[in-house]
């Protein structure tokens, strides 16, 4: 879950539910030998641009630079890329949190 998450842990709700998920999510999904975690990566940056769930793709988007998933010029090509399929607004968005994200990341 870290490695694909940015965490390593989950706060849990009472019934158990997210627990159970994350373990399937993490421990089978994402374990897979097809595609490796950038393709992951990758897959789920657009996903979550085009559903507008700025939140998780914060989180994702953090994780991918941290971990050397995705470089800088990497993320503004995704940019560049899901503007003509997710819409400008969205991407201008994207660019916005991507360009957040290096600042915060070059300072760190």
């Amino acid at each position: 879950m870290e490695q694909a998450h940015g965490e390593d842990g989950v706060a849990e709700g009472p019934d158990g539910l997210f627990g159970a998920t994350a373990e399937r999510m993490f421990s089978e999904v994402w374990s897979r030998p097809v595609l490796t975690g950038r393709d992951r990566r990758l897959l789920l940056v657009g996903l979550l641009v085009g559903q507008g769930m700025d939140d998780a793709l914060e989180r994702h988007l953090d994780t991918a630079l941290r971990s050397g998933e995705l470089t800088p010029a990497e993320l503004r090509e995704t940019v560049v890329f899901l503007t003509l399929y997710a819409g400008w607004p969205r991407a201008a968005r994207l660019s916005a949190q991507v360009e957040r994200l290096i600042c915060r990341t070059a300072r760190a």
